[in-house]
């Protein structure tokens, strides 16, 4: 009896990240779980995922880094058939008005939120076509159209280039390869450097609210199904209203 097909989620071990990993595991996926640093969450959400059947293996990469990247994707198809991957992983270090934020850090974040995934998409398409096609679920957000000021417009940008790649690969791989992202708002996660920042937020949001990191892993899970074997090049914005 084959295994199940071979989902890779970057950054899977926590927030969103781990949310849409579980997600894709209750589906009948195995996982291949991305992370960079913080094995302790990584190893956690991997026994979650065994506890609900699946197998799941866990890779140490850097997502702006090309052997690095190149060793995650080789490890994932050795692991199984991968016939979906997620760019979730992302950095918002450098906040606050662009004029008085740290020109390193700001490159380090446009390394991860958009070149990153860049790199993430030219392993992903060449694991996908071997694979007999697949699906790619780019993560971006809201800030690509709100521009974030005063918090982080360098991290708007970058999504916004992520939009664009979404578009322009979903042309450039299809048939074979679906390309589509999901656009999340505030988010209660780890992510931000204020912890109350969703609260703050939530007043601006005509839901009144910030998202939980479920509510995002859903439609991620759909656009890799064959639900939604007719979309590419969309994206889902799941903001509140945002």
């Amino acid at each position: 009896m084959s295994n199940p097909d071979v989902a890779v989620v970057t950054g899977g071990g926590r927030g969103i990240g781990r949310s849409i990993s579980l997600r894709l595991a209750r589906a009948g996926l195995d996982i291949v779980l991305g992370y960079r640093t913080d094995a302790i969450s990584v190893g956690a959400t991997a026994d979650e995922i065994r506890a609900l059947g699946r197998r799941v293996l866990c890779v140490q990469a850097d997502t702006t880094d090309e052997a690095s990247v190149a060793d995650l994707f080789a490890q994932a198809e050795a692991f199984g058939t991968v016939t979906g991957v997620v760019n979730n992983a992302g950095a918002a270090t450098a906040v606050g008005p662009l004029d008085e934020n740290d020109l390193d850090a700001i490159r380090r974040d446009l390394d991860v939120n958009l070149f990153g995934v860049v790199v993430c998409c030219k392993y992903a398409a060449r694991t996908l076509r071997r694979s007999g096609g697949g699906a790619i679920v780019n993560i971006s957000s809201a800030a690509a159209t709100l521009g974030s000021p005063g918090s982080y417009v360098h991290y708007a940008a970058a999504k916004a280039g992520v939009d664009a790649l979404t578009v322009g690969l979903s042309k450039e791989l299809a048939p074979e390869i679906r390309v589509n992202a999901v656009s999340p708002g505030t988010v209660w996660t780890g992510f931000h450097r204020d912890p109350d920042r969703p609260a703050r937020v939530a007043p601006t949001v005509p839901l009144g609210r910030a998202g939980e990191p479920d509510e995002i892993a859903g439609a991620v899970a759909w656009l890799l199904s064959s639900e939604a074997s007719y979309v590419t090049g969309a994206n889902i914005r799941i903001s509140g209203g945002l």
